[in-house]
């Protein structure tokens, strides 16, 4: 009779457990967590990518609203929770900063929901999706100022360069030199160039009339990507 009151009849604390509220509170939490691990899923880039820190994702703000469920306004708790966590040391290296915002978006949402902010928690949930879905099809923050980086060897005099810039300027719209060299045993320069294509489809075209131009003895090309951290 005794074991039956212990787990039948409820927590036994400064507060009473509501439990409608705690199921509540942990459920809308597990779903809030899987829509912004989804959305990390969805939009993650580079190769910092991780099955455990997505699960982490789902399970944190569950975590963190049952901590705020069983703290329940109780200052001893509280206290005495910061004390264990103390001795607990996270020593995993977020490789992204973006990475470090969705554990404070499960956090804070897995608070809401602990505290029973119920539309808080989900408008908050909502809105965190759609900002992150925001930077992910705009691309914003990327910074894209040319498509290809080119390197030629120019064996006429240097005079003669307007030829080979009319035929850059024909192709791009925006010609910018990155460095030119002279180099000892031929009279003509080794020349760099960051190019932004008016069309870069046509790519194989510009090197075509660039090894056909007379004075071009070498030619080569590097597709230049955004500048943006992977």
């Amino acid at each position: 009779m005794l074991m039956n009151d212990l787990f039948l009849r409820g927590d036994y604390g400064v507060v009473s457990t509501n439990y409608a509220a705690l199921l509540i509170a942990l459920l809308l939490a597990f779903v809030c967590g899987h829509i912004i691990a989804w959305i990390y899923m969805l939009t993650h880039t580079g190769l910092s990518y991780s099955r455990s820190y997505v699960n982490t994702l789902v399970i944190m703000p569950v975590i963190v609203a049952m901590v705020m469920m069983i703290l329940a306004n109780n200052l001893v708790l509280a206290f005495g929770l910061m004390a264990i966590f103390a001795m607990v040391r996270f020593r995993s290296i977020l490789r992204d900063t973006l990475d470090t915002t969705y554990v404070l978006a499960v956090i804070v949402i897995g608070l809401a929901c602990g505290t029973m902010k119920f539309t808080s928690a989900i408008l908050g949930c909502l809105a965190t999706a759609g900002i992150m879905l925001y930077f992910w099809t705009t691309a914003f923050g990327t910074r894209h100022r040319y498509d290809l980086i080119l390197n030629v060897q120019w064996v006429r005099p240097p005079a003669d360069l307007a030829e080979l810039r009319t035929l850059l300027v024909r192709h791009s719209r925006t010609t910018q030199c990155a460095s030119q060299r002279s180099n000892e045993g031929y009279p003509g320069v080794d020349i760099s160039y960051r190019l932004l294509l008016r069309d870069p489809a046509r790519t194989d075209d510009l090197m075509d009339e660039l090894r056909a131009l007379n004075g071009v003895a070498r030619v080569s090309s590097l597709r230049a990507g955004d500048e943006s951290e992977m």
